[in-house]
């Protein structure tokens, strides 16, 4: 394969996180890099904290912090997912050069088909997000010139340090209001990308391990010397092996990626309660020919399908590492040796615990999960929905 494993799983990710400033350091960084690094992260949180001093204006008013209190959730899950990533920089490097390793790097055209079969399908999802957030930005940058035609008023509902009634202070706040809220989303992208991309890379390697053991066959020429059989049963019992070693190492990856993102897997699946019942509320007072209403809804969706995502790629995890104990019974276990058949015991055994994601390493992700959070969020938007038209 031309490509290593890290090109064609990150290889977007890496891209756009070294445009904005953010992605894992060069070893010789040089210092107008750090400065621009820094540079990215304080705009981001000068962006949250703007917000903040707003909520702190109006809190009270139940409308006016249910309309800025979704964009406030979702800069403080940005700015908790990057920071995150940078001091875990460490284990991404190490998760980085695993994905490089000769044990997980494929054996044949098969192994490769199935590498870039689930990287597509993880690029496909994570396409969809972005274009869908970029989407979600046009409508907010459009909203004061659709919905407040004639007033001077910012995309969103936050403090700014400039005001909107003085030329060029209003061009200014707008100007950085929305390439902020951009940058936002391709760096949301980013870290996503690279956490649930090598969650998929890891279930890849677990149907390579598939296909090794399935290539486990009998020795059909049975007219054959013994010496040439016990060649045949040796190479039978060293891929098993080979085999066993390869899972050990999908587990240590794995369990190496929720050590680095289970804080902000675990942040995201709480704010998600809040920030489809906030939007869900916004949409019952808007006006629905309105560009706002627009904007509302398809950030709903976008933050619906990242919700998805997350806990598709655990599910994949989990129901991919399932199978290995009934695919190892599939082999040609009947017809090797009793060396083979002893390590075989062992390694159904433990190969029969699957693999999970977990968040906050508490809460699986998994599609079950999704509906729960789902649920939860109609609970509390029912709620207060009763409250506003009491």
């Amino acid at each position: 394969m031309t490509l290593t494993s890290e090109d064609l799983y990150l290889n977007r990710a890496r891209f756009v996180m070294k445009y904005l400033g953010v992605w894992v350091p060069h070893p010789n960084e040089t210092f107008a890099h750090k400065c621009y690094r820094i540079f990215m992260m304080t705009v981001q949180y000068l962006f949250l904290f703007f917000q903040i001093i707003y909520i702190v204006q109006v809190w009270g008013d139940l409308g006016a912090v249910s309309q800025a209190s979704y964009l406030l959730f979702t800069q403080a899950c940005l700015c908790l997912k990057i920071t995150v990533f940078q001091i875990n920089v460490d284990v991404v490097k190490d998760l980085l050069e695993r994905m490089n390793s000769d044990i997980f790097k494929p054996q044949n055209e098969d192994h490769e088909r199935i590498l870039k079969w689930h990287a597509a399908r993880i690029k496909r999802l994570l396409l969809a997000f972005m274009i869908s957030s970029q989407t979600t930005c046009g409508l907010w940058a459009l909203k004061p010139l659709f919905d407040d035609a004639g007033s001077r008023n910012f995309p969103f509902d936050m403090w700014m340090p400039v005001r909107p009634e003085y030329s060029p202070q209003y061009e200014l706040g707008y100007l950085f209001q929305l390439v902020t809220i951009c940058i936002s989303a391709y760096m949301y992208f980013g870290v996503d990308s690279v956490a649930l991309s090598m969650v998929i890379f890891g279930c890849a390697q677990i149907d390579i391990i598939k296909d090794k053991i399935l290539s486990i066959k009998t020795f059909e020429d049975k007219g054959q010397i013994s010496k040439k059989r016990a060649k045949y049963l040796e190479t039978n019992y060293n891929k098993l092996i080979e085999c066993v070693k390869q899972h050990q190492g999908v587990v240590t990856f794995t369990r190496l990626v929720e050590d680095a993102y289970h804080t902000f897997l675990l942040f995201q699946l709480i704010v998600s309660v809040g920030l489809i019942c906030m939007s869900g509320l916004r949409i019952l007072v808007v006006d629905w020919r309105s560009m706002q209403f627009a904007s509302i809804v398809t950030y709903i969706s976008v933050m619906i399908s990242q919700l998805f995502v997350s806990c598709w790629c655990g599910h994949e995890l989990t129901a991919t590492s399932d199978e290995l104990h009934t695919v190892l019974y599939k082999c040609a276990w009947y017809d090797q040796d009793m060396k083979f058949k002893r390590a075989l015991v062992f390694v159904m055994m433990r190969m029969s615990k699957p693999m999970v994601l977990r968040a906050g390493h508490y809460v699986t992700l998994s599609r079950q999960t999704f509906v729960t959070i789902l649920r939860t969020s109609y609970s509390y938007f029912a709620v207060l929905n009763q409250t506003l038209k009491d």
